[in-house]
């Protein structure tokens, strides 16, 4: 069963991270039984991954000028654009340990909504949901520690490329024309093929189509929704720590996405490590990870050592022990 959470009538739109919050009460405080789902539309933002370094993926100046909210979620994956032509998803379930399994539910049944509508769509192999070869909508996923989690992404009804674009390029990369046509070969949107349908129209349809019975929040909720939020509205939470290391590291993995390593070492053994980049993170990655890391020597024999009966591919999808290994060394 999926039920749908519904906001008190008259709530008004509300900054991102109200919604971030919303998905942490729903999965944190109510019962289970059912699975959770609901939809969310925000004014101009930018919403950066978890482990994703501040300077190196947002046009911080460009946001400014335009009155582009910046802010930080606790999935992984990369920097993505949400407007009121957007639509924003929220899928909260319980999932045990078979976290590909339930990620994989989650997109094929957004996947089978469009083709509800007539639209050829299909899940991706990690986090996509397509129309052909173009993207419409991009999701990512976490975990919590008691067994719940949590999928959200995008649903892409209508684009304004140049904005998107502009908003998540960093300004030392020059953006020209090609480069929005390069993103429109790319992504697509509701509008252009259900050009007859309003965005009132989508979002029921969809809410019919993803769900079984409806839940309202209550004021109260809405109280503890808030406190919630409020270590999501910190600068510190947003700009996100980025220690400066002695050596840095970028390597892509395939089928686990892209790693930012800065390192800090003395005499051969690790005294700080910060781990940035595109990839899913599945669980808090400094205390399942990055401390069993600090205070270990640089050496094949030691990192193994160190990371001996630690299930990485939980913390982050896709990434094996040698793997992590790999990328130190």
């Amino acid at each position: 069963m999926i039920t749908y959470l519904d906001y008190p009538e008259g709530t008004p739109v509300r900054e991102l991270p109200f919604y971030l919050a919303t998905e942490e009460l729903v999965a944190l405080e109510l019962p289970g039984g059912s699975d959770y789902f609901f939809m969310w539309r925000v004014d101009p933002s930018v919403i950066i991954g978890r482990n994703q370094v501040y300077e190196t993926e947002v046009n911080s100046s460009f946001c400014h000028d335009n009155g582009i909210s910046i802010w930080r979620r606790k999935s992984g994956g990369g920097c993505v654009y949400a407007d009121m032509n957007n639509i924003m998803i929220s899928f909260i379930t319980d999932t045990g340990r078979d976290v590909t399994t339930t990620f994989a539910r989650y997109t094929e049944r957004v996947a089978a909504m469009l083709r509800s509508l007539g639209m050829d769509a299909r899940a991706g192999s990690r986090n996509d949901v397509t129309l052909g070869p173009r993207k419409i909508s991009g999701n990512a996923f976490y975990r919590l520690p008691n067994g719940r989690s949590i999928a959200h992404g995008t649903m892409l009804f209508d684009i304004d490329l140049d904005t998107m674009t502009r908003a998540i390029t960093p300004p030392r990369i020059k953006l020209e024309s090609k480069g929005v046509d390069s993103v429109r070969s790319r992504v697509t949107c509701a509008r252009e093929h259900k050009p007859g349908m309003t965005l009132e129209e989508f979002m029921q349809a969809m809410r019919n189509y993803m769900s079984d019975n409806r839940l309202t929040l209550t004021p109260e909720q809405l109280r503890r929704v808030e406190e919630i939020e409020r270590p999501y509205l910190t600068e510190e939470w947003i700009r996100g720590h980025s220690p400066r290391g002695t050596m840095a590291i970028d390597r892509r993995i395939e089928g686990a996405g892209d790693f930012h390593i800065e390192l800090t070492t003395r005499q051969g053994v690790i005294e700080e490590i910060n781990l940035s980049g595109d990839f899913f993170l599945m669980a808090d990655l400094d205390s399942s990870l990055l401390d069993r890391l600090r205070g270990v020597r640089l050496s094949h024999e030691a990192l193994t050592a160190a990371l001996a009966g630690i299930d990485t591919e939980s913390i982050i999808m896709g990434l094996s022990r040698e793997a992590v290994v790999s990328l130190l060394i």
